[in-house]
């Protein structure tokens, strides 16, 4: 039960906690070394190691090392050092957010060196530690089987909330999908929500209304929950910026579902308003400004 974790951001160092706690001897290492310092000061079971080096010298083969790196070029390196440092058999795990495609080609590399290769997709957010992560697996079997220990640590129960989805790259096809579900539904509630809000004769309470949604209503969901929760302590919002990043799972989801031919217009829709949320709508929204300009007279917002 011993494993290597890479990578200690809000994910990476809460499931280190998790995995410790469920009686494995976690290893971590991060690029800011202070962090894998106080996260080994403050749990059991968790030792900062300096480098990746040090890491594989402590371990015992099979060696299991698990990263939580954000993708590109931060887990291409990581993934090439290891591959210098580990010995035939050994298993690599990619957790973090990544585009399938890139998945099955570092198992394709990975075998070339003798080395076994997993991903897998993990939702959760910050909630994981307590609740459990939502893990969707790829691999083979035999490599699966060897990782299942520490993914029945993570998940919300030993057999519930994880999922062996099929070969590599198939963990990370699912939770992009999955992403991309949750940037339509994220997208749904927060329309609707204004909606109600701008009815301002009606003078609705948007807080109570997505606390009652919260019980019966087919609309539940732990993203309503959330929603529900903030709303009650702010319904003006007006603190918060009207910015929403993606990060990048809803892209490589709309990109696939044009490779497939599938339409996602729900999903395609949800992301193109982030990007407008992005000012990258700026300069279209000042041109169809200057056409009502030019064939209706209209005026136009700045002009002197």
């Amino acid at each position: 039960m011993q494993i290597g974790l890479l990578g200690l951001g809000k994910m990476g160092a809460n499931m280190a906690r998790r995995l410790s706690r469920g009686g494995a001897d976690v290893l971590v290492w991060n690029r800011s070394a202070e962090v894998a310092t106080q996260l080994a000061q403050s749990e059991a079971n968790v030792t900062a190691c300096a480098d990746m080096a040090a890491m594989v010298a402590q371990m015992a083969g099979p060696r299991v090392l698990w990263l939580m790196l954000p993708a590109g070029a931060a887990t291409e390196a990581a993934m090439h050092q290891l591959a210098d440092l580990l010995s035939p058999g050994d298993i690599i795990v990619n957790g973090a957010n990544a585009f399938y495609k890139d998945s099955e080609r570092h198992a394709q590399e990975m075998a070339a060196r003798g080395l076994r290769f997993m991903d897998a997709g993990v939702s959760g957010g910050v909630w994981g530690l307590a609740n459990g992560y939502a893990l969707m697996v790829g691999g083979e079997a035999e490599t699966v089987a060897v990782v299942t220990p520490f993914i029945k640590i993570l998940a919300p129960g030993p057999e519930t909330g994880w999922l062996h989805c099929g070969p590599v790259g198939s963990g990370h096809f699912v939770k992009m999908v999955h992403n991309g579900i949750e940037y339509g539904m994220m997208q749904a509630l927060g329309e609707g929500l204004s909606l109600l809000k701008g009815k301002t004769e009606f003078g609705i309470d948007v807080a109570a209304v997505s606390e009652m949604w919260r019980h019966g209503s087919v609309v539940r969901s732990w993203l309503l929950d959330l929603t529900a929760e903030f709303l009650q302590q702010d319904q003006t919002l007006e603190a918060i910026a009207p910015f929403v990043p993606d990060s990048g799972e809803g892209r490589w989801t709309v990109l696939e579902s044009v490779e497939q031919g599938t339409p996602t217009p729900v999903m395609t829709l949800a992301l193109m308003m982030r990007f407008a949320s992005q000012g990258k709508n700026d300069y279209t929204d000042k041109l169809i400004a200057m056409m009502r300009k030019g064939f209706g007279g209209h005026g136009v917002k700045g002009e002197v």
